[in-house]
């Protein structure tokens, strides 16, 4: 997608903790980020073989927050579908959609804020929108 590769980089330099919260499965996920190159940015990497239950279900992302030793509401969640959003607010997070042309079609009104592209807004700009 684009501007991922900025956010990743983005959120190294500025000394983040980057998670991944999958409904797929860690090995599917790991052999993905590793065959784009980027498996190195994260942390923490959390699928459907880690809980019982997935999205909307927030426990994926209880799981990462509690594996990063970060507070729900120091993190932004950055999601694609409905029901990751649902997750995300569910587990206290602030979260972003933004849709892909497969969920695009999706409601998203539960989302903080609803981008086009993670091109469009760069990561500092995006953290700025959540600070008080």
């Amino acid at each position: 997608m684009p501007g991922v590769q900025a956010y990743l980089t983005d959120a190294k330099r500025l000394g983040l903790k980057i998670g991944l919260a999958s409904s797929s499965d860690c090995d599917w996920v790991t052999g993905h980020l590793e065959e784009r190159g980027i498996i190195a940015y994260f942390d923490c990497i959390r699928g459907w073989d880690d809980v019982s239950i997935t999205k909307p279900d927030p426990a994926l992302y209880v799981s990462a927050l509690a594996h990063l030793n970060v507070s729900a509401d120091q993190a932004i969640a950055l999601e694609d579908s409905a029901r990751g959003v649902t997750a995300a607010k569910s587990a206290g997070m602030y979260c972003v959609a933004v849709p892909t042309d497969m969920t695009r079609s999706m409601s998203f009104e539960h989302a903080d804020l609803v981008i086009n592209s993670l091109a469009d807004l760069t990561l500092e700009d995006l953290i700025l929108k959540f600070q008080t």
